[in-house]
């Protein structure tokens, strides 16, 4: 734990506070539940909720600092996490585990509704959203639980009226303080789903992941793979003094591949393969695997024979799946209305400049962010498009307030922005979109979002209003973007992730995007080519303002955001994997960029091995 610097008084906090904003909308507030214990349904046993409960009813009736405010929000979060693992490589098994864990995750807030404690940043670093976090036993042992929570709460209050005595201290110092409410309220919710468990045997998950990673067998120029499964349950426990009491049971599963090689001139290169289903039964057979597997084998066998591409400025298509992905980078960063942290220092606006994290959108509402033609939605109720089932659904969001579908922009005009508790400077109340996976810090993201067109082309006129802008620009040829790199799935070793966000660090920013599978496309008869190399720069929202065509050929695309504080909701958000991500989908058709700037490979080449692979077979 942090050595705790006893607090500064608080017996001026009532004259800091400025004057309350007011909203066109806001939260109905609710009935303060000081005087009505939180109750466990009848005949439920489980002695985590029971823990919780009673430990939560002692803090809120008893914890204080003489002196000093006592807590108005103590919120207890858990989860129970049940994971198994399976990873094989060129047929052979490489690990196979299962596990099992507990965290915990315990907020207090000092103050109130309009200044608490939470979302500041001092020079001693972010405190952040959320109090204590830590493992506790996997019995679910009642008194352990409560000896654990009891350590937690009181340090978190220690660390709240702390920060809290900062925070008003800084905010003395400026001149106008800011007049955005820190918390939203929130009606409580009290829902206690059944608790599932794990099943491990409903498939041979080893033989699978045997039988589907062979068929990488047949590419003996591939340096390196791996094909992982990824079965996760887990239920997720939340309390407030507020009177809000949920468990929640999940599950969702994975496979998740990656693959490496090197050009003969000794550029790296790297391909994925990935597949999610909010049920273990809805992953794909071996056979099937094994066939998305080739085809992304395949695709990375073609690049280590593709010419580099050269400098480029010019139109480019964008099939759906790379739409798809570019969008996740390009939009996340500006979806969200809520503020973002006070801060003493400018570190933190520098590092939402470095990895593109800063809203473009905020302050816009009203006024034109889009083509006129486009509108789009984020649905979290949503539960399949086309028959294809949407892993970002849900009902209740990380807050536990109830997912609602959010019409963020219309005919081009921004109408809306997805919120969590944490108010903005444009919308005051959550819309149920806080999300968070493994007890992250819930952050405002989107489930499912739709990006839709009223004057969507079909395939072929598409392609042809494609060839005409690089006969207009003088073109030979021009490029099309069929698939996007994702080195969280592709990166076989943890730092060659690390690599790559060290490269781009910066870049992301100012619209830099790495494409991984691109192809030139000739005007005289439309034939492609594989290149390889290339990094599109530039790419942001304006880029997206005047789009000039986007197809009608919708496609889902599913994947995990990254949850971890650092990345999310930055560009490098849409870079996440099972274990570590929260499900997400886009549902986005093929688009068409005009003036994109693409930048050739000037990097230095590796070495080749001095020796040729050894035969698989």
């Amino acid at each position: 734990m942090k050595n705790f610097a006893p607090a500064a008084s608080l017996a001026l906090f009532a004259a800091l506070l400025p004057t309350a904003p007011t909203f066109a909308k806001r939260a109905a507030p609710r009935k303060n539940a000081d005087d009505h214990p939180l109750s466990i349904p009848a005949g439920d046993n489980d002695q985590t909720l029971r823990a919780m409960r009673d430990e939560l009813e002692r803090a809120r009736t008893r914890l204080v600092i003489p002196g000093v405010d006592k807590p108005f929000y103590i919120e207890y979060r858990l989860i129970d996490v049940d994971l198994r693992t399976v990873t094989a490589s060129f047929g052979a098994l490489l690990a196979s585990s299962t596990s099992r864990s507990r965290q915990m995750v315990v907020d207090v807030r000092v103050g109130n509704y309009h200044l608490d404690s939470s979302n500041f940043l001092s020079e001693d670093g972010f405190q952040g959203f959320l109090g204590r976090t830590g493992q506790v036993g996997i019995d679910r042992d009642y008194h352990s639980l409560r000896q654990d929570l009891w350590l937690a709460t009181d340090q978190a209050y220690k660390e709240a009226v702390t920060q809290m005595s900062l925070k008003q201290a800084f905010l003395r110092s400026l001149t106008k303080p800011p007049e955005i409410d820190d918390f939203a309220q929130a009606q409580p919710v009290v829902r206690v789903d059944p608790r599932s468990e794990p099943d491990w045997t409903s498939r041979k998950w080893e033989d699978e992941a045997r039988l589907a990673s062979a068929a990488l067998k047949n590419f003996p120029q591939l340096y390196g793979t791996r094909v992982t499964y990824s079965l996760l349950y887990t239920t997720t426990y939340r309390m407030t003094s507020e009177g809000t009491l949920l468990r929640e049971s999940h599950h969702i599963a994975g496979i998740e591949a990656g693959m490496d090689t090197e050009a003969e001139d000794g550029m790296p290169l790297r391909n994925f393969y990935a597949y999610y289903s909010l049920d273990p039964s809805g992953l794909p057979d071996a056979a099937s695997v094994a066939k998305g597997l080739t085809e992304a084998a395949s695709d990375l066998s073609a690049e280590r024979d593709a010419a580099l591409v050269p400098d480029y400025t010019g139109p480019v298509l964008f099939d759906a799946p790379a739409a798809a992905q570019t969008l996740a980078q390009v939009l996340e960063p500006s979806l969200s209305g809520a503020r973002p942290p006070l801060a003493t220092t400018n570190e933190f606006e520098e590092f939402l400049d470095r990895y593109g994290g800063r809203s473009e959108w905020t302050g816009r509402v009203n006024t034109r962010v889009l083509p006129t033609s486009v509108s789009l939605i984020d649905d979290p109720t949503a539960k399949d498009f086309g028959g294809t089932p949407l892993v970002g659904r849900y009902d209740l969001d990380a807050e536990g307030v109830p997912g609602q579908r959010v019409s963020i922009v219309e005919n081009g005009l921004l109408k809306n922005l997805l919120m969590s508790r944490r108010p903005g400077p444009d919308f005051y109340a959550s819309n149920g979109h806080a999300r968070s996976a493994m007890l992250s810090d819930p952050q405002p993201l989107s489930s499912n979002l739709f990006f839709q067109s009223s004057s969507a082309l079909s395939p072929a006129d598409l392609h042809k209003k494609f060839m005409d802008a690089c006969k207009e620009d003088g073109h030979e040829w021009c490029l099309e973007v069929k698939r996007m790199a994702n080195p969280a799935l592709s990166a076989l070793q943890s730092e060659d992730f690390s690599e790559f966000v060290g490269e781009m660090v910066g870049g992301f920013g100012n619209g830099m995007r790495m494409p991984l599978l691109v192809y030139r496309v000739y005007v005289t008869d439309g034939h492609k080519e594989p290149v390889r190399g290339g990094i599109l720069d530039a790419l942001t929202l304006r880029s997206l303002r005047n789009m000039l065509a986007v197809g009608n050929d919708s496609t889902v695309y599913t994947y995990m955001q990254n949850a971890a504080d650092a990345l999310s909701g930055t560009a490098l958000g849409s870079f996440g994997s099972i274990q570590n991500g929260i499900p997400s989908t886009i549902i986005s058709p093929s688009i068409l960029l005009d003036d994109v700037e693409v930048r050739g490979f000037h990097g230095e080449p590796r070495r080749l091995p001095l020796v040729p692979p050894p035969p698989l077979e």
